[in-house]
């Protein structure tokens, strides 16, 4: 095998030897004259050596380096070739010879004289550390692969392998000649081997050997780590390399997806048939029979294989996921021999006829199962039992439970032989919180438990706060509705008439209230986090590809499933009144029924305006991030935003006659804005949503109690749309006049002042809002819109801007300084308003 064909014996001593070995040798022996230097019973003190630092040729030019000794008061000289190597060489002192070229002859000499040799990047790096120099065995030019253990595979070239060998030791790093798990990374030049399948089953990361020579061209870079995730990942050997794939079965759709997976995974294609094709990935659940007899070359494997891969982020084992043929005469032919030839087959086919008619008759008659004998292995859940609908949960089966999952059912008991009315629907509505309960311990099982799990080949598929953002408040949903469904199948059980079922759902109420509205009001955001992360890494695409085929999601995505906690307190409701409808009025169950429908109401009404009051202050955070210099006391718990609308300043205040202004009217302030001349930049929301630049330029947030009076300026020839707010600030002892021509075409003037007003009065405790508004001429205040789009209008504005240099924004202007420009001309005018 190519492995080791290329690695020498142990007996000979080369660089490829197992570096392990002989490390660990010199660790030890170090340590032994560590502790018999400090043994204070020896009757000679050993004589004490000091470190010198020899700087050869170019290393003594170095001013960095000689400060950098300066700070670690190390004794240093200069030596610019091998003629003064012996005058330098002294039992007083411990040389270290810093070289700053590792293959210059003078290196070589030093190297056969068994010299300390070390690069100047772990000099600078000692004194910014300030830590003593490290001893190693061999030249050490960096330490950026420090504490790496390294195996190689697939090399043939002897001197290839040598060179990679050398420049690892070069920059700290460790070889072991076995791959096991105390090897940090393997260097492989192809996919296949042992070591190979080996490292895919630990996990270890397999890289690429450019990873080695990328890692040597930046060895001069302090605190440089070749084993960080940003480096590593760009030389990682992608699962696909080497690899060429042919797909069967897929949809044009599917196909042409997964053809471009293949290329960004290091591989390539080929249509079905083409000799070169290493690999042909099938759809096993529509392929009957293969088009041509594969080659012994080909591997025939299913799809799991293909997206397997691709989330372990290496070329899995191919013998797991092979295809085999199913259905075929052969198979059908040697299984009827079989049976026919087995000398229990009598018994094993009437053991399943019982079997199938007791199954029948439970069904029928009772929701529990039968008792299991200890034999029987493959019975059903109660899930399967009772599921009266095609829906996935009906096929749910697990592997590895949840320990919150594992409840068995209790021991099923006699059931009335007349079924009432009230029974059946109290046996349905345990039958679909059974399955609900299936549902949600396959998202946390399939999907959740996976995800959060440390350790993962290829290290972690989503980030933590992604994990959190899809599957929200989903364990605690399930705890509640796992005892929930223990008090059903108690109930039904023990059935009785007067048993009631209400008190179940009161009893679990206010967890209901607390669970639910987390996950409902950010559902929005689940389902996008999903399609982004899914988008953006392969990994996480193949993953769900490969849970989302398993039978327990019955065909359904993780999106299709998550749905299911938005849906199912709307069809319990419906389940409770239909029980109602059935349950005496003589039933001390009627009127408990009645509270839990009416608890279940408040929990939705809860749920809705919780998601209401989310969606508001989601509101917010965009207005926030959409305005340059929004002040930051805007974000309240109670403030909501109402309405938005974009204007043209009539006058020269807030800002200069024509800007457009949009207004932000909040239930209790209105936040001012003009559009930005400028756009720079990009903002981030939470969970890391790229925003587009903020377009809008704060100018006041003006709390709705310094409105004083609302105008509703007559529409004239000269003025269309337009209103103005008379203003009064606390600093300020008379009124100011802000106007505005209205452009937002989808809501009417009217209604828009109307909504003002109303918020006005809110704020200032008044139940007259109409007396807030006032119809005005449009001569009274100046105000008028002529021209105001016309080019001559544009040209002089821009004229006024430009002689306006020098002069602060009115952004940067304090509201109560610029309403004192004006204030003097609208006391006359505005005096009888009051």
């Amino acid at each position: 095998m190519a492995d080791d064909s290329v690695l020498p014996s142990p007996s000979e001593i080369t660089s490829l030897a197992d570096s392990s070995v002989f490390d660990s040798k010199v660790a030890e022996m170090s340590k032994e004259n560590l502790c018999l230097a400090s043994t204070s019973n020896v009757d000679e003190e050993m004589p004490q050596v000091e470190a010198r630092v020899i700087m050869v040729q170019d290393a003594g030019k170095q001013e960095e380096l000689l400060k950098a000794l300066k700070e670690m008061k190390v004794p240093c000289v200069k030596m610019d070739s091998m003629e003064e190597f012996e005058s330098l060489d002294s039992p007083e002192f411990e040389n270290i010879f810093v070289v700053t070229d590792f293959q210059n002859s003078v290196f070589n000499d030093l190297y056969k004289a068994d010299c300390r040799i070390v690069g100047p990047p772990v000099i600078l790096n000692c004194a910014q550390r300030g830590e003593p120099l490290p001893f190693s065995c061999r030249p050490l030019y960096c330490t950026s692969m420090l504490n790496l253990v390294l195996c190689f595979t697939g090399f043939r070239k002897k001197e290839e392998l040598v060179k990679l060998v050398t420049l690892v030791h070069h920059m700290g790093g460790v070889i072991r000649k076995e791959c096991n798990s105390k090897v940090t990374h393997l260097v492989a030049n192809c996919t296949q081997g042992e070591k190979f399948r080996v490292a895919v089953s630990l996990g270890t990361p397999i890289m690429k050997p450019e990873w080695i020579y990328k890692a040597w061209e930046r060895r001069n870079e302090q605190c440089f780590c070749a084993a960080v995730d940003d480096f590593r990942n760009e030389f990682k050997v992608p699962p696909f390399q080497d690899c060429i794939l042919s797909f069967l079965g897929f949809s044009d759709e599917e196909k042409h997806s997964m053809e471009e997976m293949t290329e960004m995974q290091g591989g390539s294609y080929l249509p079905v048939g083409d000799e070169r094709c290493t690999h042909l990935i099938v759809e096993e659940n529509t392929v009957k029979d293969l088009p041509f007899e594969p080659s012994k070359k080909l591997f025939v494997v299913k799809q799991e294989w293909f997206w397997g891969s691709i989330q372990m982020d290496a070329r899995a084992g191919e013998t797991m996921y092979l295809y085999e043929k199913a259905n075929t005469p052969e198979l059908k032919k040697s299984v009827s021999l079989l049976s026919l030839s087995t000398p229990n087959s009598n018994r094993k086919r009437r053991r399943l006829k019982e079997t199938l008619a007791q199954l029948s008759r439970e069904t029928d008659l009772s929701p529990f199962p039968p008792r299991k004998r200890p034999s029987a292995e493959h019975s059903l859940s109660i899930g399967s039992l009772l599921d009266i609908s095609n829906t996935p949960e009906s096929s749910i089966h697990y592997g590895e439970t949840p320990k919150s999952c594992a409840k068995s059912s209790r021991s099923s008991t006699p059931v009335p032989p007349k079924q009432s009315a009230r029974w059946q629907v109290a046996k349905e509505l345990y039958q679909t919180e059974s399955n609900y309960v299936n549902i949600l311990a396959t998202i946390i099982q399939l999907f959740q438990v996976p995800l959060e799990e440390e350790g993962q080949r290829g290290g972690p598929i989503l980030a933590p706060e992604e994990i959190k953002t899809i599957f929200g408040s989903i364990p605690d949903i399930f705890d509640v509705h796992m005892k929930i469904k223990d008090d059903l199948e108690d109930l039904i059980a023990n059935w009785d008439e007067s048993r009631s079922i209400g008190d179940i759902f009161l009893k679990y109420a206010k967890d209901l209230v607390k669970t639910y509205p987390p996950f409902v009001n950010f559902f929005e955001m689940s389902k996008e986090m999903i399609i982004k992360c899914e988008k953006q890494k392969p990994r996480f695409h193949a993953f769900l590809k490969i849970n989302q085929a398993k039978p327990e999601c019955g065909r359904q995505s993780l999106v299709e499933l998550l749905i299911r906690p938005v849906q199912r307190l709307p069809s319990v409701a419906l389940l409770l009144n239909d029980l109602k409808k059935h349950t005496a009025d003589e039933n001390p169950d009627k009127s408990t029924l009645e509270k839990a429908i009416g608890s279940l109401k408040e929990v939705m009404t809860h749920i809705n305006e919780d998601k209401r009051k989310t969606e508001a202050q989601k509101q917010i955070f965009d207005v926030v991030y959409e305005v340059d210099g929004c002040p930051a006391n805007l974000l309240s718990s109670h403030r909501s935003l109402v309405q938005r609308v974009e204007t043209v300043s009539l006058g020269e205040h807030p800002c200069d006659r024509g800007e457009q202004v949009t207004l932000f009217l909040f239930n209790d302030c209105l936040e001012i804005a003009r559009k930005r001349h400028k756009v720079i930049g990009t903002f981030r929301s939470p969970h890391d949503r790229t925003r587009p630049p903020a377009s809008l330029k704060h100018i006041h947030l003006m709390p709705l109690s310094q409105i004083k009076k609302v105008l509703d300026i007559r529409e004239t020839e000269d003025c269309h749309n337009a209103f103005a707010l008379l203003v009064r600030p606390p600093t300020e002892q008379a009124n100011v006049l802000l106007s505005f021509q209205m452009t937002s075409e989808e809501l009417p003037k009217e209604s828009w002042l109307k909504m003002l007003c109303r918020h006005v009065a809110n704020t200032i405790c008044k139940a007259d809002a109409e007396n807030l508004m006032y119809v005005a001429d449009p001569e009274s205040f100046e105000v008028n819109t002529k021209d105001m789009d016309s080019t001559l209008s544009r040209a002089s504005r821009a004229i006024k801007k430009t002689s306006k240099k020098g002069i602060p924004s009115p952004s940067l202007v304090s509201l109560p300084s610029f309403f004192e420009r004006r204030s003097h001309t609208l006391s006359r005018s505005t005096t009888h308003l009051i």
